[in-house]
């Protein structure tokens, strides 16, 4: 860790916000002007909207995550978690992944942590979901899936293969609708290498308490989407939630009951639980509460921005919408990231701030290979588009939003070799515990067994 007299910006968190805006203040700044340090859990950065494609294998998992140090090479980067801030004293604690926890002294303060999977105290959940905020999760339902194909191929108990092939999705959203998208596609891909297990004995269930699905593309979009993947074969049951879950089996409010190995939850996100340990302002749903310029109410050396941020949004409300917020997504965390950074370094100097003001240009979503909607807001205009071309814009735009060129070029290579060779459809499911197979192999006879080789040995 540096030890020099400089001021310090600590940022916290390490995702979209937090590489972007420290990416920004480090481009800004002069040279020795300040010490730059970002603290996150992970060292990288996950693209979360291409985590659907890599559960189905679209793209690779190294692929759709930005290393930290590499990006960053002028910051310093700990591995760590933020336990407590102490304002007054501009004093962070720091609990690293291993040893003691200790204080780090900062004079500017970004928070950028992003935000977690929203859940209810459903019985079973814990045990039984799968969530998609991370590549972890996203590898691991990518094997998961494929693991309940083998499971269903090889056994002749019908139970066992009913439970194995019935995947459940909670939460109609953009991450919901994409995530099962992509899944149904790989799965029907990687049924045709399977002798006893077909697209028809698979059942994808879709489950939302919202009254649609896609609410970020309009009600005609969604409505479009909802139909397309009914047309697949995906059940899709609205204005219902998830009662339990206990053991894999699945009781919906509406009264439909089935048993599955695959609960998959997607039911939106909430900021990070450790913001309420820092002393800051919070809105309402546990969001910093964020001027327009993005710094923390009350404050004149912290800044936030992204899904734990409430902001201001004033293209909205100059528009009549009143108390509009910033939406959690990728297109609102870029820009805001890089107003934010300019912010820090301008009240660093004693300049003004500057407001963030972006209006919508609209939503794209990916259904699948060569299936997707967009909705393209152009003034007062919006442009609503669906199929191949649709599919096209949502590759597009995410390709390019994609940090750094050296991940950029690897998605697009994924892509492109993706249209010439088929989809891999091999579960790796034993990555999860490695070390597994060496352990049965190596761990010590049982005493009662070795006592009685012993015995032979000497009879002989």
């Amino acid at each position: 860790m540096s030890t020099t007299e400089r001021p310090r910006i600590l940022v916290v968190g390490g995702g979209y916000v937090g590489l972007y805006a420290a990416r920004r203040i480090l481009k800004k700044m002069r040279y020795g002007e300040a010490t730059v340090t970002v603290v996150d859990p992970r060292s990288y950065m996950t693209y979360q909207p291409f985590l659907p494609e890599a559960a189905a294998g679209s793209i690779s998992p190294r692929h759709v995550v930005v290393p930290l140090r590499r990006v960053l090479p002028k910051a310093e980067v700990l591995t760590g978690r933020v336990t407590t801030i102490d304002q007054d004293r501009k004093v962070a604690t720091i609990a690293p992944l291993v040893g003691e926890a200790y204080e780090l002294p900062f004079d500017y303060l970004v928070i950028a942590m992003g935000a977690v999977s929203r859940t209810f105290p459903i019985p079973g959940l814990a045990e039984q979901g799968i969530g998609m905020k991370g590549i972890e999760e996203s590898i691991g339902l990518r094997n998961h899936v494929l693991e309940q194909l083998d499971k269903a191929d090889s056994t002749t108990d019908e139970e066992i293969r009913r439970k194995a092939l019935t995947f459940v999705f909670i939460g109609g959203g953009f991450a919901g609708a994409e995530t099962i998208g992509e899944v149904e596609d790989m799965a029907r891909d990687a049924a045709k290498y399977y002798k006893n297990v077909s697209r028809e004995d698979m059942r994808f269930i879709l489950v939302d308490a919202a009254d649609k699905i896609l609410p970020e593309v309009g009600p005609k979009l969604g409505q479009y989407g909802k139909e397309h993947l009914e047309s697949r074969g995906v059940e899709i049951y609205l204005s219902t939630s998830m009662d339990s879950c206990v053991d894999g089996h699945v009781v919906l409010k509406n009264g439909l009951e089935v048993d599955s190995n695959t609960i998959v939850w997607t039911a939106g996100v909430k900021p990070n639980p450790a913001l309420s340990r820092f002393g800051l302002p919070l809105g309402p749903r546990g969001h910093v509460d964020c001027e327009p310029t993005l710094q923390v109410k009350g404050t004149d050396y912290i800044w936030a921005a992204g899904d734990n941020a409430q902001v201001p949004d004033i293209a909205a409300r100059k528009a009549g919408v009143e108390n509009a917020w910033c939406p959690p997504n990728a297109q609102h965390a870029l820009r805001q990231a890089k107003v934010l950074g300019d912010n820090v370094v301008s009240g660093m100097r004693g300049f003004p701030q500057k407001e963030y003001e972006h209006a919508n240009k609209g939503a794209v979503a990916g259904l699948g290979l060569h299936k997707g909607v967009a909705m393209i807001v152009m003034g007062k205009m919006k442009i609503k588009v669906k199929g191949r071309l649709a599919w096209y814009m949502h590759r597009g735009y995410h390709g390019l939003a994609m940090p750094t060129w050296n991940r950029k070029i690897r998605v697009f290579a994924d892509w492109t070799l993706g249209m010439f060779l088929k989809r891999e459809v091999v579960s790796l499911g034993a990555m999860e515990n490695p070390r597994e197979e060496f352990y049965e192999a190596a761990k010590p006879a049982p005493v009662a067994a070795a006592s009685k080789t012993e015995e032979k040995a000497k009879a002989s």
